[in-house]
């Protein structure tokens, strides 16, 4: 099968690089799906681990973990798939990962495609839409109803999983939701998706919440540079408040939480495939919950730029249009 891969880490233009290669064809047992990939999106986790990890014993590492695409094969222990199933999944990070034309995945984490939108379109979702529902209601524990008169802030909002976590937290939550941006273009775009309030992350969150007659807010879902905003996030918190966040700061003061007997909350959406948790199938029904609101027109895809079919010279361009933070939206590539 046709697949893109690396041996050693490494930065764009150094020694190694991504290059087009020939792996044997797996075999699906167990658990296992075997997948035809028919489109991808590319995300930030992908030229981390290039440029950290390499492959084990001299093999090549497949990265990817979005994809769309048809079942082939089942395992002895599938009960919820048959092939033909059309699918979609942010995969097991642990494993080799949808940059190849077919991939092993647990059924567990895998849902029914949304059927009203293209392989494209819902390429762009599974890993930041597992990400935002994880961090709200798993996470947070944003209630689904009784949530009127509450608050929750969602500092750099205009990402990738902020762009959907928005629109869940409007869709399903009664909560009071205030995004963070910093360009006209981004407070638009949140607006659209339904955010009550935008305001600006260069200045002073507890000051625009202060002026919008709240007290204060009861989370935070912090997306990105936590450490630069942790100051002005507990002064936004009420007590007892709750903060997630999925970056990775440099410094973190966790002591700054004590006075108002703060909550801390890590989301880290392949926590359930790479410790084969008791509710791994959670990530099946999210997916397929998720799968709904975008059949019945509640959420939508955040996909922009299309590169192409799944090579390693798209894929190359993906990585560093990615590393160099221009990227607006979720980057898809489809076909071999």
């Amino acid at each position: 099968m046709k697949a893109v891969g690396y041996k050693l880490a490494h930065v764009l233009g150094g020694n190694d690089t991504l290059t087009d290669i020939e792996l044997p064809t797996p075999i699906a047992k167990g658990h296992d799906l075997l997948v035809a990939v028919q489109a991808i999106s590319v995300n930030p986790v992908d030229t981390k681990i290039r440029s950290r990890v390499g492959g084990e014993n001299g093999q090549y590492k497949v990265l990817g973990w979005d994809a769309v695409g048809t079942v082939q094969q089942v395992g002895e222990l599938v009960t919820a798939y048959q092939p033909g199933d059309r699918v979609w999944y942010a995969g097991d990070i642990s494993r080799p990962g949808s940059n190849a034309e077919l991939q092993l995945v647990d059924e567990r984490i895998v849902g029914a495609a949304p059927k009203t939108i293209n392989n494209l379109e819902a390429a762009a979702l599974p890993l930041t839409a597992l990400t935002a529902w994880e961090l709200l209601f798993d996470r947070l524990a944003l209630p689904m109803a009784a949530g009127k008169g509450k608050a929750l802030l969602v500092v750099g909002a205009a990402g990738g999983v902020g762009s959907i976590l928005v629109q869940l937290a409007r869709q399903l939550t009664d909560v009071t939701v205030i995004a963070t941006a910093g360009r006209p273009q981004s407070k638009d775009w949140l607006c659209s998706l339904g955010a009550h309030h935008v305001i600006d992350h260069h200045q002073s969150l507890s000051e625009q919440i202060s002026a919008l007659g709240l007290a204060g807010v009861e989370w935070v879902a912090s997306l990105n540079n936590t450490d630069e905003h942790i100051e002005q996030i507990v002064a936004s918190l009420l007590p007892q408040g709750h903060l997630g966040l999925i970056d990775d700061p440099d410094v973190f003061d966790v002591k700054l939480l004590k006075r108002k007997s703060l909550a801390l909350h890590w989301e880290f959406m392949y926590t359930r495939s790479l410790f084969q948790t008791e509710d791994m199938m959670r990530q099946q029904q999210i997916l397929n919950e998720l799968a709904k609101l975008i059949d019945n027109g509640r959420v939508k895809t955040t996909v922009n730029e299309h590169f192409g079919i799944i090579n390693a010279a798209n894929l190359r361009k993906a990585h560093q249009l990615l590393e160099s933070h221009q990227a607006r939206g979720k980057i898809v590539l489809e076909g071999f």
